[in-house]
């Protein structure tokens, strides 16, 4: 005899989203790190890092020790390019400081770099998963995710999205028209635009939004660990530069929306629209153009993020790190090192 089951078919639940965070720490990219690592819909597959807000070899000291303080174990750190594909070196010292992340004290990192470039290691992660699971998200200069394109093409067709911080349709911050990511390296910049994966460009126009307002900081303080205090303490640095060289009340923290558009679309309302970078212009070099002029044509490619859920992302970044909690390598000595001894 035969024996026939009717087996009720159930709709899988969907996994945490793959990404890898390619960044330059960076105040910002600190809490970034945080919000990837600390939410559950999060699967941070590496952690990449780019010359920019700092040196490289500052960068990537900060990245250790932001993946210290959170106790991110499992996960690799790769170093990669220190210096833009065709431009002089420009870094960030008027915001971020001389570490490129000055007003915490660190601790000595317990993680160790792989010993691959940041290039191969992000072609080796794309390649190694099934196509359109992975995104990539750049908080930093793009010359690490153009060089891996150009490299490997066959990344392109593989990712699932490219979401960057970076650029801005309408604001500009080191110039009057370019952001900084863009504008250090804007040749990187047109390389990964022009391609043919889906980009959208969390850029000043929506991070601006993203100000670390006092009600934010008392609920980030009310959480109470040594990660929390880290991105207190971060947020007074920050916000005093930002006060200084932009006049800013409070600090817009650019780069963890990038990861929270991640977790939930539905935070950041996106437009989609042609974006380019301007490469020869002598008032607009690095400018990302993006076209309003009509409908975005059907094999559009690129998006732009426009209107931030204020509330919602504080939310999610004040929730990963509840969850961080006190890693295990903070207690109790490294926590004194992470915080000042505070």
């Amino acid at each position: 005899m035969t024996w026939r089951f009717n087996v009720e078919s159930k709709p899988m639940k969907p996994g945490p989203k793959k990404i890898i965070l390619d960044c330059d720490p960076g105040h910002d990219d600190a809490v970034a790190i945080l919000l990837a690592h600390g939410n559950p819909d999060i699967e941070l597959l590496a952690v990449t890092t780019v010359v920019g807000n700092q040196t490289l070899e500052k960068v990537t000291k900060n990245a250790l020790a932001v993946g210290t303080i959170a106790g991110i174990t499992g996960v690799p750190f790769a170093a990669g390019c220190g210096r833009p594909l065709v431009r002089t070196i420009e870094t960030a010292p008027s915001i971020h400081g001389e570490t490129g992340m000055d007003g915490p004290a660190q601790p000595e990192s317990t993680i160790e770099l792989d010993r691959r470039h940041a290039v191969d290691l992000i072609i080796d992660t794309v390649m190694s998963h099934e196509p359109g699971t992975v995104t990539l998200v750049p908080t930093g200069g793009l010359t690490n995710i153009a060089l891996a394109a150009r490299k490997e093409p066959r990344i392109v067709e593989r990712v699932k999205e490219v979401v960057l911080m970076g650029g801005g349709y309408h604001v500009g911050n080191w110039s009057a028209v370019a952001e900084f990511n863009i504008i250090i390296d804007p040749e990187a910049a047109h390389i990964v635009f022009n391609e043919r994966w889906p980009v959208v460009m969390v850029g000043l126009d929506l991070t601006h939004q993203a100000l670390a307002t006092p009600d934010v900081v008392a609920k980030i303080a009310a959480v109470g660990t040594g990660p929390a205090k880290f991105v207190m303490e971060l947020m007074e640095f920050f916000t005093q530069t930002y006060k200084d060289a932009q006049g800013f009340d409070f600090p817009p923290v650019h780069d963890p929306c990038a990861v929270a558009y991640v977790i939930d679309p539905s935070i950041v309302t996106t437009r989609k629209v042609p974006v380019d970078i301007e490469l020869q212009g002598t008032l607009t070099l690095g400018m990302t153009v993006a076209d309003f002029r009509a409908p975005a044509p059907d094999d559009c490619t690129t998006s732009v993020a426009v209107d931030l859920d204020h509330a919602r992302f504080w939310g999610l970044v004040t929730d990963a790190l509840v969850r961080i909690g006190e890693p295990a390598v903070l207690e109790p000595a490294g926590l004194a090192a992470a915080t000042g001894g505070k």
